[in-house]
């Protein structure tokens, strides 16, 4: 690509103040962005999306629990009345960390310190068919798409005579026994038990198998023992068939390879097995670690890029307890961009920077109602206290009273009625050629 031909961003305010520019709006780039409002600091917000996503209930919205606007939140909103933030809707291309400039689809921009919270997408390993075929969930588009694929999946079954024919279209197979694998087993589980057979009474559920799939030895690698366990005991309660050590061979569209195992037919793989960082052109191969993650001094200062700072599930900084990098969560990009906050006016005071130290707040994850496990770092529980501490603090986590107030309505009604009024099958309307650039989500390479 020439990028000689490329014009600056036009119609950017010229402020004589040092320029910051946060690529991505997710929880670390939106987080600095706020906190930077009406400091002494032009900021200059870029992200390919006009909104910012909640990403732990992505799986709310793939099983009908929650609209994608209650999870999503305008970024023009949250900068009104804010001098000196603006928002670009733009896609990084390349950085030349040369003569501080970033390259984007709608023209470059000069830099004085450079941003870099693009976040994580997913991580087939090589499988080339599991891409092709299976369902991801890392945006809200494609949480909607879930949705959407699954009550069409039902709609066709209905009209299907055989049960043999049908079961392709009725199976759900989550591979990834992370959270989101977790979670989406768990809801799967609930929709089968005491929705679907109210929607479909014509069609008999016990035909219907929700499989979770883990090539580890246990579920949520990443917790307490006492979390894993009780995580496998509810979704074997709720009827989901657990494979644990099970790695996936391959997958064609209607049946699921097993090493070791039968294969399972189904129109329906979900795939929650593992994240890769994005990139951007610009940086040579040694400022990279194995695993695409870029590497970081204990300020988040990329390694050999100066004025370059990379934040959360984009980042890799060995540290302490941490010498393969910190966990990909939330809690750590939130942080990252708290403590980059306080060294940007110490850079420009030429103050001592604060290095890095990651403060583990604990983790959680919901299986159904009133199922959930939580470890703090001084407490572990489980169960129906579990769930409404995970129900609070993913309230309170969401941003905009609206948003709050919508989907504590909306769980407070599914929680009364065990009935979620979102199963709406919304086709996407036929977009021409000449606008699909405008109007459709790009499928990452």
């Amino acid at each position: 690509m020439d990028f000689s031909t490329y014009q600056p961003i036009p119609n950017l305010p010229k402020l004589n103040l040092p320029k910051v520019v946060v690529v991505g709006a997710g929880f670390a780039g939106l987080k600095l962005a706020r906190d930077l409002r009406n400091a002494a600091f032009q900021v200059i917000l870029l992200d390919k999306n006009n909104y910012h996503q909640f990403q732990p209930l992505f799986y709310q919205v793939a099983t009908a629990g929650l609209e994608p606007s209650a999870i999503s939140f305008p970024l023009r909103k949250i900068f009104h009345g804010t001098p000196n933030v603006s928002f670009r809707m733009a896609e990084a291309e390349k950085v030349d960390s040369k003569a501080k400039r970033l390259y984007t689809d709608i023209g470059y921009i000069d830099y004085d310190f450079l941003v870099l919270a693009m976040g994580a997408d997913t991580n087939y390993f090589g499988a080339k068919n599991i891409e092709y075929f299976s369902s991801p969930m890392k945006t809200v588009s494609e949480a909607l798409y879930i949705r959407n694929k699954i009550i069409s999946n039902y709609e066709r079954a209905i009209t299907i005579a055989e049960v043999e024919d049908r079961k392709s279209l009725m199976n759900m197979v989550i591979v990834g026994g992370g959270p989101t694998g977790v979670e989406l087993a768990g809801a799967m589980a609930e929709l089968r038990n005491n929705v679907f057979p109210k929607d479909y009474p014509e069609l008999s559920f016990k035909n219907m198998k929700v499989v979770l799939i883990e090539a580890g030895p246990k579920l949520l690698s990443s917790m307490s023992s006492e979390a894993q366990d009780h995580a496998l005991k509810y979704l074997q309660q709720l009827g989901v068939e657990v494979f644990l050590s099970t790695k996936v061979q391959d997958y064609d569209g209607k049946k699921v390879l097993l090493e070791g195992r039968e294969s399972i037919e189904t129109q329906t793989l979900l795939w929650a097995a593992g994240i890769k960082p994005n990139r951007i052109e610009g940086f040579e191969p040694e400022q990279y670690a194995g695993n695409g993650r870029m590497l970081v001094n204990e300020f988040n200062q990329l390694i050999g890029s100066e004025g370059v700072y990379v934040l959360g599930d984009q980042c890799l900084l060995p540290q302490g307890n941490f010498p393969k990098g910190h966990p990909q969560v939330a809690q750590v990009a939130i942080q990252q961009a708290k403590n980059l906050f306080k060294n940007l006016f110490r850079i420009v005071n030429s103050q001592t920077l604060i290095s890095f130290k990651y403060k583990d707040l604990g983790s959680m994850a919901t299986v159904g109602r009133k199922l959930a496990v939580v470890d703090l770092p001084f407490l572990k529980f489980q169960g129906l206290l579990a769930w409404m501490t995970w129900l609070f603090v993913h309230l309170m986590a969401i941003l905009g009273v609206k948003n709050k107030l919508f989907i504590f309505l909306d769980w407070s009604w599914n929680y009364l009625s065990f009935d979620p009024s979102l199963r709406l099958l919304i086709k996407p309307k036929y977009v021409r050629a000449s606008e699909r650039k405008e109007l459709i989500e790009e499928k990452s390479s």
